[in-house]
């Protein structure tokens, strides 16, 4: 009887294997994903943790040969990451790894204006810019503004422009459409914004545009035109700045609103002493630059309104005139001064945006 050949078993799997590719003890960006990889057999268990004891998110693919975290990370971080894989005998192989987050000197915010709780309920008028106003200078402004975005509906063209190092604005070649709906967002989060800045979180904002208003102040009949939606609505006198101190020409756009305002003069530098000095508590005030123009009631000028240009570059209304202005305008709305005898509003000075052509205000943009 002749023997059975007898054949020696095959060799066991190989034990999976387990890496972490960004653990490789350089600090890696927030904003980079840890991925766990399993080669050679499927992944059963990853946490992510950081030095507190706090579980980072993540998932599995379908095959269970990555795991990789669904969240940004911190700055200054060091992460233990524990995982296991089997093989196809099932059995395992547990790895840790350690990972590292950079630790900017600096971190910056991209604050919005206006902020979202004054306009919130009321909305935002027709010739509101948009303000992303960062805590610290930016250097990198093409990269930062890459990642700056704004979605409007109705959809209308729009551009930035770098007021600043800390300001940019945005705004379209027109007004906006009443009623229009804005989204905007600074995604700058593990952003390096350059000199070693980097951004401290991503902003985002929601505005509706609520219905046009647009007051045209003519400094040569001193009326006041009053326009809701583009249909002429009231008229009344005022008085511009005087020869001495003329308002700025062009448009304005409200950036405050009071019940009342103490007016100082020194705050431009004429002080108690000096001729032309005043310190007075003044009502319904909307402030339309950021050196001292307001819509205001003057009832020490209404004997002048519609006459005479008699203010230090306000328009300056009535009692009665100045309440109706109060109460149907507000932030964004939109004052325009023609024929004052002043220079153009700068396009710095709180919201000179409007003064720039189309043409003009593309050329602000860093891209």
């Amino acid at each position: 009887m002749v023997g059975a050949c007898s054949s020696a078993p095959p060799p066991p799997p190989p034990l999976a294997q387990v890496t972490v590719p960004v653990a490789t003890g350089k600090a890696i960006n927030p904003t980079t994903p840890i991925v766990v990889d399993a080669v050679g057999g499927k992944l059963t268990t990853v946490t992510v943790t950081n030095a507190q004891g706090k579980h980072v998110a993540g998932g599995l693919d379908g095959p269970a040969t990555h795991w990789t975290t669904s969240e940004d990370l911190g700055y200054g971080g060091t992460y233990t990451v524990n995982a296991t894989a089997v093989n196809a005998d099932k059995k395992p192989t547990a790895k840790s790894f350690t990972v590292t987050t950079i630790d900017p000197a600096t971190t910056a915010y991209a604050n919005v204006i206006p902020s979202p709780d004054v306009v919130d309920g009321v909305g935002i008028g027709v010739g509101q810019p948009l303000v992303f106003q960062f805590t610290q200078p930016v250097k990198n402004k093409a990269a930062v503004q890459k990642l700056l975005t704004v979605t409007t509906t109705p959809a209308q063209p729009g551009s930035w422009y770098w007021i600043d190092d800390q300001n940019v604005h945005y705004r379209g070649p027109n007004y906006w459409q009443a009623g229009t709906k804005i989204h905007m967002e600074a995604k700058i989060y593990g952003v390096d914004l350059g000199d070693g800045v980097y951004g401290a979180e991503d902003t985002s904002v929601d505005y509706t545009v609520h219905d046009s208003w647009v007051a045209k102040a003519d400094g040569s009949t001193e009326l006041l035109t009053v326009f809701h939606n583009g249909q002429q609505v009231k008229q009344m006198p005022m008085s511009l700045g005087e020869p001495n101190n003329p308002s700025h020409n062009g448009p304005h756009v409200i950036s405050e609103k009071a019940a009342q305002t103490v007016m100082d003069s020194c705050t431009y530098g004429v002080c108690q002493g000096d001729p032309g000095y005043y310190r007075e508590t003044v009502y319904n005030d909307l402030r339309i630059s950021n050196d001292g123009e307001f819509v205001h009631s003057a009832p020490w000028s209404v004997g002048q309104q519609g006459s005479a240009n008699v203010s230090h570059g306000c328009v300056n209304l009535s009692p009665a005139d100045s309440q109706w202005m109060f109460d149907h305008f507000g932030l964004g709305d939109v004052v325009e001064v023609t024929n004052s005898g002043g220079p153009p509003l700068p396009v710095w000075d709180t919201y000179g945006d409007w003064e720039l052509s189309w043409k003009q205000w593309q050329e602000g943009s860093a891209i």
